[in-house]
This record gives structure tokens, sequence and C-alpha cells, in this order.
């Protein structure tokens, strides 16, 4: 919500290279109509060009647009607009005066008389907890835990809803539902878990305005003249606990006067999207465990509740458990800790009931059903989807059914964990704002869902939870102290992510809020990196999980944590002097310019040689330098090449943790080695994207094998089934493979330069930006390569046609091309134990005849660690490690690579 929207509007056209030359904008409200004209192509993020509407104030927008060569177009449709913004906040908090429990849920309500002839009626209300507000027992809207979760006190956000229509004249009944929800939740591990916010009691506060025909307005706020109960039917509710309703006691006996406190500080319009229900999941398998419990499975992981449907005796009590996976057969709850995840409904016994909780979410897949009465029917249980509701605006398709797989699985974790803040995982005693996660995963987040809002609300915390330092926390809204640490990729999320705002959207309001926000992080690093301008010797995350760290020590990567942190700083300081060039801040691009070209010294001073070759070799360091564009002209190829040796020597597993994952593919095409990159980005062998598409997987994981291969969960501590970090890839999807990538802010110009990769027939992305549908894809049949480009109106593409050697720049239409790329070259040879082991695994058939020989001679556990110790470099064979391999072994790889 706010006084001046935005704007931005969409052409149809079939004319070809269609560009708008100016624009009318008519805003029809209780004064007339105004028309504001616009010139040149404008069309996107367009500043509110009339009066800032004042409260409750209404209208119709309407645009039209003009070129010479079509003339002005038809005005558009209306879009009605309603100002949800408040100047002032009369009411006050209200709450239990001597609740029963900690975490308390309560009931509030208050009578209220409606004259005749209302003419419009909004609810503004806010909690520091979650609500639902209702008429006379009917909701007010759709939405789930309102208002979501903000820096509680610092800024607290208030929902504006139109409750006219059910407000009619007569005594009517507001009712609120109110449970603790994030604020009262307590946050923290082993034995340090405590409320965070100063209470373990939920409040709300509440302004209902009510404006009749005759000009007069009635408010109705809260004060110590509404009743309150703890008798109610939520008996008790927690975000990681899990709900208990007593549906017994839907009509509390027992009323007391509310405790009303001032309200400090004004709450604020909400301007993140609401969190709702958005789709319906049926089970697909009931199955009784080896305990002989009764489990249903989902077929998705998913984040949300069940909505069940039951008759019974009165008392009857159903106990709904969830978890993300089976282990042995039963729930694996482990990876909860100490979330117990878990609901119960007791029935009033009054015929057929249908309940589902309203104040907490799960993550899950399976369910254990507990004390149904009578026989459970798969159609009496119904997963209800939950989480931000946001337009999906992306989509990758390609010919390789498990890379459409791993592309739906990033979907589901961003839906799963985008719920009023960007979580880490939904399931666990967790759930918080990881800005690390959210850091690599931004530009994937913003071709899948228009996420600008939602993003943008997430950064006005960030700015308010950072030190005035500059220290940015772990996690925002910062409920585990961490803000006075920093470290290099999460923090770095403070820069990176207004800035990946503005390249995918073209936010440039947003960017210019956050830019002080910006500058104070980089100067923090700065001033932690000292003269030397290398940041070194403090906390760092670094690679976090990279797959070859102990499960119980995460940040132990192979990437040198100072090399990595240092990395940042200069990655951060060289986006910040681009913001401040955007914002026309010269001065401030100028500074951060000079910094960032001198960290970019010490930084290859300290760590590479001339030659190219790193301090710390591993994959991330190289992927880092590449992507970063630290690396110099003269190392740049060099620090390619090894990289791709690196990854061939790994045999195309995965050796990447947070911070590399985002970067490596690129890193790897931008050095001539797209060939690599697929095979890394196509492999399915643990660790790899793949390796738990293979295993089942309907989300990412957090761990690259949070499932082993035999079946059992990850021992560490620390395993997620849904935490979409690691599939940052999928930017890569649709960028590079697809073609599909921005070229100006808000996609006002694209570039199409796609991959035509070994191993797919055909790749293909849409995203649907302010502008309307762009489309790029390409498919092979032979040597024969048909690319195909949509560009909406009033765009353009720069398409680079594969094997073509200059680019075309096209307008407005649908283009094709077809051009003759020939196929990999595989000359005809002969394998053996003696050829190199790099040029066996990059030859499918021969590294196929290598694993299925293992498998049967080894076993397939024991051929699994067998290839995956083994050292696949250019130099090495089989015969040279023979002392240290299994006997016998060599012999029959060679057998069978002979027979090819």
């Amino acid at each position: 919500m706010t006084r001046t929207p935005r704007l931005s509007w969409a052409t149809v056209t079939d004319a070809e290279g269609w560009t708008q030359s100016s624009a009318q904008i008519a805003w029809e409200g209780a004064a007339g109509t105004v028309i504001h004209e616009i010139a040149g192509a404008a069309s996107s993020q367009v500043a509110w060009p009339f009066t800032p509407l004042a409260d409750g104030e209404s209208g119709r927008i309407r645009v039209r647009v003009h070129t010479p060569s079509t003339g002005w177009s038809a005005w558009s449709d209306e879009a009605p607009v309603v100002c949800g913004v408040r100047e002032d906040w009369p009411a006050r908090w209200v709450r239990h005066p001597a609740p029963r429990a900690e975490q308390c849920p309560v009931r509030l309500r208050r009578r209220v008389e409606i004259r005749r002839g209302l003419a419009t009626a909004t609810l503004h209300a806010t909690a520091h907890g979650v609500y639902q507000a209702y008429v006379d027992g009917v909701a007010v809207d759709d939405e789930r835990l309102k208002p979501g979760w903000t820096s509680y006190g610092r800024r607290d956000t208030y929902a504006a809803t139109d409750v006219t229509a059910l407000l009619v004249a007569g005594e009517r009944v507001l009712t609120v539902d109110l449970a603790a929800g994030w604020f009262a939740e307590k946050y923290g591990w082993d034995g340090l878990e405590r409320c965070i916010y100063g209470s373990s009691q939920p409040s709300f506060s509440a302004v209902l305005r009510l404006e009749y025909e005759d000009g007069t307005v009635d408010e109705l706020i809260t004060d110590d003249t509404w009743e309150v109960t703890d008798a109610g039917p939520v008996v008790a509710s927690g975000i990681y606990a899990g709900e208990r309703v007593d549906a017994r006691r839907e009509t509390p006996a027992t009323w007391a006067s509310a405790a009303s406190a001032p309200v400090e500080g004004a709450p604020v319009p909400r301007t993140s999207p609401p969190v709702r229900a958005t789709q319906e999941v049926a089970p697909v398998a009931l199955i009784r465990t080896p305990s002989g419990a009764t489990v249903l499975d989902f077929g998705q992981n998913l984040v949300g509740h069940l909505r069940i449907r039951v008759s019974g005796v009165a008392g009857t009590t159903v106990t709904l458990r969830h978890a993300e996976v089976l282990e042995h057969g039963e729930l694996a709850l482990r990876p909860l800790r100490r979330a117990e995840a878990t609901d119960h409904y007791t029935l009033a016994g009054d015929g057929e009931e249908v309940w589902e909780p309203r104040f907490t979410f799960h993550g899950f897949r399976y369910a254990q059903v507990d004390g149904w009465p009578g026989e459970l029917d798969l159609a009496d249980v119904t997963a209800v989807v939950v989480g931000s509701d946001m337009r999906r605006t992306g989509t990758f398709a390609s010919s390789h059914p498990l890379l459409d797989r791993l592309h739906e699985n990033v979907v589901w974790s961003m839906r799963g964990n985008f719920l009023s803040i960007p979580t880490d995982c939904p399931q666990r005693d967790e759930r918080l704002g990881w800005t690390g996660d959210i850091q690599v995963f931004a530009p994937t987040a913003s071709f899948l869902h228009d996420v600008d809002a939602f993003l943008s609300s997430w950064l006005e915390d960030l700015a308010i939870e950072q030190t005035d330092e500059g220290s940015v926390p772990f996690v925002v809204p910062d409920v585990i102290d961490s803000a006075r640490v920093g470290t290099a990729a999460w923090g770095d999320a403070a820069a990176l992510v207004p800035w990946a705002l503005y390249q995918r959207f073209g936010d440039r309001d947003t960017l210019a809020r956050q830019f002080g926000s910006m500058r104070r992080w980089v100067d923090w690093m700065a001033g932690r990196a000292g003269d030397n301008l290398l940041w070194e010797g403090d906390f760092q995350f670094a690679d976090w999980l990279d797959p070859t760290a102990p499960p119980d020590r995460p940040a132990a990567a192979k990437a040198d944590k100072d090399l990595v942190a240092t990395a940042h700083l200069f990655r951060s300081a060289r986006v910040v002097s681009e913001a401040g060039r955007v914002l026309g801040d010269d001065a401030a691009a100028d500074r951060y310019a000079d910094l960032a070209r001198r960290v970019q010294e010490a930084w290859l001073t300290q760590y590479a040689t001339p030659a190219g070759r790193l301090m710390s070799d591993a994959q991330t360091s190289y992927a880092l330098a590449i992507a970063f564009e630290i690396a110099d002209d003269h190392r740049r190829d060099a620090m390619g090449d090894r990289l791709a040796e690196l990854v061939e020597e790994a045999g195309y597993r995965i050796s990447t943790g947070f911070v590399g994952t985002p970067l490596i593919a690129d890193a790897l095409a931008d050095t001539g080695h797209a060939d690599v990159a697929g095979r890394l980005v196509l492999n399915d062998e643990n660790p790899s994207w793949l390796y738990p598409v293979t295993m089942g997987a309907t989300t990412i994981w957090e761990r690259w094998d949070s499932m082993l291969e035999d079946g059992r969960v990850n021992p560490g501590e620390m395993t997620s089934f849904n935490h979409y970090a690691l599939g940052a890839i999928a930017d890569w999807l649709h960028r590079r493979v697809a073609g599909l990538a921005p070229a100006s802010p808000g996609y006002r110009a694209v570039e199409v330069r796609p991959l035509v990769l070994e191993g797919l027939d055909h790749a293909a992305a849409t995203f649907e930006s302010a502008y309307g549908r762009h489309e790029a894809g390409w498919s092979r049949v032979g040597e024969a390569v048909r690319l195909r480009v949509v560009v909406p109106p009033n765009t353009t593409a720069v398409v680079h046609v594969p094997g073509s050697a200059e680019p075309v720049t096209v307008g407005s239409g649908t283009h094709e091309w077809v051009a003759s790329v020939p196929l990999p070259v595989r000359p005809h040879r002969r394998f053996s134990a003696d050829t190199p082991l790099v040029e066996i695994r990059r030859d499918a058939a021969a590294y196929a005849a290598v694993r299925g020989t293992a498998e049967r001679v080894l076993g397939v556990s024991a051929s699994r660690e067998f290839l995956r110790t083994m050292q696949w470099g250019a130099q090495g064979t089989f015969r040279n490690f023979a002392q240290m391999l299994p006997g016998g072994i060599v012999e029959e790889i060679d057998r069978a690579l002979a027979a090819l």
C-alpha cells in the first residue's frame, strides 16, 4: 500500500518492431477525470503522475499508448485503485489481561452498530502475532497469518481490508482470533531458546473506518472496551509446534475486559503480498508403516497444512504429524529437531466437521494420521499449499526429464520458502530469513515469480536490523542476535539483492531507498579488511555446505574463507559503484569503483599466481574469480582452464557449496567450457543437482546428499529437504541454456545467447515482464538448430544465432532462425585400462561400461564409492592406479572397454 503507486502497462499488437512514442494516463476520481501525458517509451515502473492519494481515496485508472505508425491505441480497461493508507493510528494494543499459558491463543470481540447508508468500511489491522477477523462469524478475507513477519516494534505493518459488504445495517459482532505466530515464538538452539520480542503473548490493534453516504465518518478502535477470552477453540498454537483445537469450545462462555496499551510508533502499510492458500493437493497413497501407523503420501514436498473432513463422537482427537521423508518406513522426525509439527483436532461431535489449522504451517510430503474415527478415506484429507501470493512469471522446459524435474523442484522450494519472508527451510525449528540464501537465489527468484514487492519489503527490515556501523545480520528479522558479527556472502544481501531487483524489475525506487544500507555494508567490510584490503581472520560461513565438508562441520569447505570474503568485498563495492551511477551520485560511484579496483589488485596479489593458479585450488575459488570478474584478462582463460580441469577430475561431480554453486556453470561457459558445464549440470551421480531427483526429491535439498544413497537421512544435525539455495542453478538454465537474459533493467532489452548442449534436444524459457511475454528457445535435429525468439512490444532483443559471428538486433514480434551446428566429434577409438581417465569420463558409452562393470564386480554401494573417489584427470589411467584399486577390477574394466 502506498499513496503513490508505480504504474506499468503492457501493449498487445501485431505490429512488428513496435515502440511506444508517448502514453496518456487517465485518473478518474471523485473530482473528475485528469489525464497526464508522458513522452517516450517508458511503460514500466512509471512514477505516479497525479496528486498523492488521500486516506481511503478511490478511483479508476486507464492508459492508452501512441506511436506515429499506428496512432493512438484504444483506452485500456479501467483498473480500480483504493488507497488503504492511514495518516494516523488512534488505536491501542489489546490483549488478554491474564492468559492461562505462554503463547496463549485468544479471541477478541466488539459489538458495533452500523447505521443505514454505509458507503464504505475499511478495517486497518495489525498484530504482534497472527490474526484473522470476522464479522458475524464470516472471515473478512482469504488471507493467512496476517500481517506477516517484520521487525516487530520497529516496523509493524497493517493490512487494509474492505469489509463494506459484511457490515449491513444493525448490530454486528466483530471478532478476532489471535495467536502468537512469529511474535512469541522461542528462537534459538541448544537450550538457548527464548522469546525475542519481549513478550510471550500476542496483541492486536485495529481501526474500523466507517464512511457514510451523508459524508460522516465513524471510527471504531481497539481499546479496553473490547472483550477477550482464552477459552476459545484454539487451545494452543505455535509456528514450530503446530495447532491444537477443541471444537467443543467454539462458543466460549467466559469473557473479560481486554488489557490495552499505547502503540509506540504508528504501524506502516504492508507492501509485501499477502499469504494465502495457493493450491490444494490430494494424497496419492495410504501407507501402513512397519510400526502400524497410518501415513498419507501427497507425492510432493510442500508447505502448508492439512484440511480434514471427519465425523465422530464428541471428544475424539485426531492427531496429524508431518515430515518431509520416510526413513526405515516411518516418518523421519529427527530433521525437525525440536519442532513438533503436529496438529490436534478434537471433534465437537455434531455430524460432519471440516477443519484446518489457521495459525501455523508445516513443511511435509508425508503426514501420519492418528486417532481417526472409523476407516480413513483418502478423499477426506487434503493438503493446502500456503505461501506469499506472488504472480508466476518464468518457465523453463527441455528434452531432459530429470532436468525439468530439477527445475520444478526449484519452483516448489521457492513457493514453500517465500512465506512472508524468504526463509531457509519450512519444517524444522528455524524457518528464518537467512541473508546468504536469498543473496544467491534472488536472480532465480526474480525470474520465477514477481518478487519485487516481496523482497523490497524484506530489505526494509534488513536495513532496520543492520547495525549503525553497517554490519548485516545472518537472518532478517534478526532473532538470533547476529548483526554484530557480519559475514561475507550473507551480509552481501544488503548490496546484491537491491541490485538484482533493479536489474530484473527496473526497481530504481528500492535501489535508492536501500543505497545507504548498501554503502554502510561495504564500508563495514572495508573496515574489517583494513589497510591491506584483505578481509582475513574473521568468522565466515564461506562456501557453506561444500559436499566434501564433514556433516557436522558445514563451513569446512575447500575454498579458503578469506579468499571468499575478500572476493565479496570486491563484488559489493563494484555493485555499489554501479548503483551510485544509476542514482546520479557520481562521487559515490567513483569512490566505490576505486575501492573495488584496489581490492581486486590486493586479491590477485595475495591469492593468484602470475600464471593464473589460485592458492586455494578449489572450484569455488576459480568460479568467484571468473564470475565476479576479479580475474584480469591475461589470467582469466587460465583460471577457466583450471576450473574445467578440477570439474573433470571430480568426474563432473559438484564440489561447491552455497557460494560457488550459483557461479560455476557461468564461469565455465564464459571461459569456453560450456561442454564441461553441461556435463556437470546433467550428471546424476552423488553429489550433483540431478542426484536428489533420482532419489525421488520434489524440492531442492539443503545438502547435496540430505538423503544418502541407501535411503538413510544424512547424519548431520542440520538436514532439510526443502531449501532453495542450491537451486540457484535455475538462473543459468534460464539465461544460458534457453538463452533468455535481461540486457537492460526490467527486460526492456534482452540478450538471447543459447547454449546448445550435448545431452539436450531442445530447451526453452518464457518470462512475463512488465512489457509482456518474452520467449527464447531452441531445438536440434541432427546438425540443424532452430532458434525461436518472441519479443513483446516496446522491447528489443540482441540475438546471438548459434554459429553466427555477429548478433542480430530485433524488435517486437516472433523471429526464427535455422543454423547449422556440428554435432560433437567423437573420433572412433579403442578404449582400454590404459586410456587417460578424463577421456573415458568424457565419453558416455565408455563411462557407462565402467560404471556397469563396477556395479557388477563390486556391488552397487561399493561401486559408487569407487567411482566417486577416482581422480578422472588427464594423466591417470586405471592401470596406473591398479595397486590402489580393488583386485580384479582393472582387468574387468579393460575387457568391458575393449568390447566397445
